[in-house]
């Protein structure tokens, strides 16, 4: 009889099986069309609320993305993520560095009082970065401003008042509250100032806006920006009672999007982290995963996530599917996902993150239901990823290593596996590895190319946008053969063309 009972299980199980597949298994059958690559338009929605100039994230990874990545991610019209691999406190300085490098009208400035002594003004520069700083009173009227040229050759502890030093409102030019971002510029270049501060009609300081913003804004008219036009950037937290603290303070940095990471998003701890989240701050945009069925979308959806994020072991540096005998092929899991999206009454954008190669990987992602990806490996080894450029062998890399590595885990991340409460590096159970990546330059050129790519595969599929693409695709499956016949072969010399796919 118990023979008997195995043997009808283990028919069940061969039931559930089936064809899955990731991006090497397919290709996209091209299709009439009438678009150039410059008529695309790749914008997208990562959250249901927050959209994009382009659909690319970086990963919170702490070898991947901290405020430089995020800066240029967000300048190129996608979003970094910040990782929390990080103190509360120095996860906040991330985020604010990325949030006032490029702003609009910056509300509620640094200030300093007339009384306050000149070492202030050097120590907010030395901790904050800011040159230039608005003097007011104690009833928050502006009657003076500082900058650099007015302290240069001051010592640090310099005692003289700021009053001394301050330029006075009298013979500043101010702008008044309620005039548009477009007339504050156009009295910056009228005036030639590099800083106006704009006042109400009590002649209190309300915001400043800066001559740098305005010419970044020339720059990069594409950048992913917020409300008031500073750049856009996420951060991850964990669960439970420390990741509600994390987020709360992310938030008052201004963090425009949360991203509950885990390993395994289908579970309590990240549904139970949602649900208060969107308790305590209704309005707030938060991703969760990763997960990689219908079910843990429809669960995560009623919980009230504002988008999922898909991936299970598809990274170049995660072992999860060898450790634990646990995932589904990328591009599978995300048609997956998107059905149970498709299947809910609340439908959100779905992330594909991990398993990206090269800029063909990201066409499929999007083409089969993603609405963004996000990449780790891809931008690793860049100037603005963290870590320093070693030597080998006359070759430059840098250090690339999942969240799920001993290393990672030690400095923090074993939460995000279920091991918060191992106390010893030894007992860890790793589900990543570290290792290098070659140094690739500037994440800028990486993204120029991927944009190329991409803009390129809806050509070829005749769609001007996310969503004709995700209505015109058509798949092949290939084989082993195939696949090889995709990539260059019979060749003796190969162009040393830079070359942005991960091998």
């Amino acid at each position: 009889m118990l023979k008997f009972n195995l043997f009808s299980i283990f028919i069940g199980m061969f039931k559930q099986f089936q064809d899955t597949f990731t991006f090497d298994d397919v290709l996209l059958v091209p299709q009439k069309s009438e678009i150039l690559p410059k008529d695309v338009k790749i914008h997208t929605y990562l959250t249901r609320e927050i959209k994009l100039n382009a659909p690319f994230l970086s990963a919170p990874m702490d070898t991947v993305t901290e405020h430089e990545m995020a800066i240029k991610m967000a300048l190129a019209g996608g979003i970094g993520i910040i990782h929390k691999n990080l103190s509360i406190d120095d996860q906040v300085a991330e985020i604010r560095k990325v949030k006032r490098f490029e702003n609009g009208f910056v509300k509620n400035p640094m200030t300093a009082h007339p009384s306050d002594p000149m070492s202030k003004i050097i120590q907010i520069r030395n901790k904050f970065g800011y040159k230039k700083v608005p003097i007011v009173d104690n009833d928050g009227v502006l009657v003076g401003f500082i900058s650099d040229i007015d302290y240069l050759m001051l010592p640090d502890n310099d005692e003289h008042k700021v009053l001394d030093f301050m330029f006075p409102v009298q013979k500043m030019n101010v702008g008044y509250e309620g005039m548009s971002l477009k007339e504050a510029y156009q009295m910056i270049q009228k005036f030639r100032l590099r800083t106006l501060c704009i006042v109400d009609k009590n002649n209190k300081l309300v915001s400043i806006v800066t001559r740098r913003d305005l010419e970044k804004s020339l720059l990069y008219p594409n950048s992913s920006k917020d409300s008031t036009k500073q750049l856009l950037v996420g951060g991850a937290i964990g669960v439970g009672i420390n990741g509600i603290e994390r987020a709360e303070n992310l938030l008052k940095a201004g963090t425009d999007v949360l991203i509950v990471d885990t390993a395994h998003g289908h579970s309590r701890g990240v549904i139970d982290t949602v649900k208060e989240i969107k308790r305590k701050w209704s309005g707030v945009q938060v991703i969760a995963g990763n997960i990689a069925s219908s079910d843990a979308a429809k669960d995560l959806i009623d919980a009230g996530v504002d988008a999922l994020k898909v991936g299970i072991g598809p990274g170049s540096i995660c072992t999860t599917r060898i450790v634990a005998g646990i995932g589904v092929p990328q591009l599978s899991a995300i048609m997956e996902v998107v059905k149970g999206v498709y299947n809910s009454q609340r439908k959100v954008p779905v992330i594909a993150d991990g398993g990206i190669k090269s800029s063909g990987d990201v066409v499929k992602a999007l083409a089969v239901g993603a609405m963004s990806v996000m990449m780790g490996n891809m931008f690793a080894g860049t100037d603005e990823s963290p870590g320093r450029i070693e030597y080998t062998n006359g070759r430059m890399y840098k250090v690339y290593r999942g969240m799920g590595s001993i290393d990672a885990m030690e400095f923090g991340s074993k939460d995000r596996y279920g091991q918060a409460e191992i106390k010893e590096k030894q007992k860890f159970v790793p589900e990543g590895v570290s290792g290098r990546v070659a140094y690739k330059g500037s994440v800028s050129t990486i993204l120029y190319q991927l944009e190329g790519g991409l803009r390129s595969g809806f050509g070829y599929n005749g769609a001007r946008n996310i969503s004709e693409l995700q209505k015109r695709a058509h798949f092949v499956k290939i084989t082993g053969s195939s696949l090889k016949e995709s990539h260059p072969h019979d060749l003796k010399e190969v162009s040393s063309a830079p070359n942005y796919s991960i091998d």
